[in-house]
């Protein structure tokens, strides 16, 4: 299949609002061009903290706000200048996105997200920082769903792989993966995987720009992979898979005093 017919499939975003959503379409529209964005309204934050509690308890919850507020906002003011240097590197367009590409929805299993997807009809569906998919909403359209995770999957579900990973003392899984998505967590078939190599400059806010940055050549091929029917998956890394989340205070604090990973 040729690049021109490659471009003229119907690439579909379904994400949530954010940078790096911002970034990734850009990515996508400047090689392919991308047919509609979708992005649903983020969870409020009584909302996500209700279910946290419940999920994990609310003493954890407490220590992950703590850490939000004392580590890692001084970190994101203080690493404005290193991710700058990423994005120029990297050539990431950090520009909101023009609102007239954009499909608003209530949550990607809305019945209004359902109706759009089957409207638009798309060949692939990019899939980035939402709420868990339902199987209804992935069975709306015949065509795969891709996402691109910052981590290196089965054993570094969730969110912060690569923090997590550096915590661990387990460089060789600090990374980003491209997989099919399911109605799981992070649990669609591998597609394809890339490690990062932070330097003393980075940080906890900073590596999911890294991640990102090493995940979007990954993610273009499996694009043109799942457009011309060619996706291969490739075996999941040896390990436990684990579903992680928001490290907190002390978590981090302990990370910090073993290692020196911030």
């Amino acid at each position: 299949m040729s690049q021109v017919a490659i471009s003229s499939q119907r690439i579909v975003v379904l994400a949530g609002p954010g940078k790096s959503t911002d970034i990734l379409f850009h990515a996508l529209d400047r090689e392919f061009g991308v047919q509609r964005i979708i992005v649903e309204t983020p969870v409020s934050q009584k909302q996500l903290l209700k279910r946290r509690g419940e999920k994990l308890g609310w003493s954890v919850v407490v220590g992950q706000i703590l850490f939000k507020l004392l580590i890692a906002k001084p970190l994101e003011a203080f690493s404005q200048g290193r991710l700058h240097a990423i994005r120029t590197k990297e050539h990431l367009d950090d520009r909101p996105i023009p609102e007239d590409r954009i499909s608003r929805v209530a949550s990607v299993n809305s019945a209004g997200c359902i109706e759009e997807l089957q409207r638009l009809q798309p060949d692939v569906v990019v899939v980035n920082g939402t709420r868990i998919i339902a199987k209804k909403a992935l069975m709306s359209v015949p065509c795969r769903f891709i996402n691109t995770h910052a981590g290196i999957t089965p054993l570094y579900r969730g969110v912060h792989g690569g923090y997590w990973a550096l915590a661990n003392n387990d460089q060789t899984h600090c990374g980003v993966s491209v997989h099919l998505v399911d109605s799981g967590i992070d649990t669609g078939g591998i597609i394809a995987q890339a490690l990062i190599h932070p330097t003393p400059e980075d940080n906890f806010v900073t590596y999911p720009l890294l991640q990102l940055a090493a995940g979007l050549p990954l993610l273009m091929q499996a694009i043109r992979d799942v457009l011309k029917g060619e996706v291969k998956l490739r075996p999941a890394p040896e390990g436990g898979s684990r579903l992680w989340s928001h490290p907190t205070l002390l978590e981090y604090l302990g990370a910090y005093s073993r290692s020196g990973i911030r």
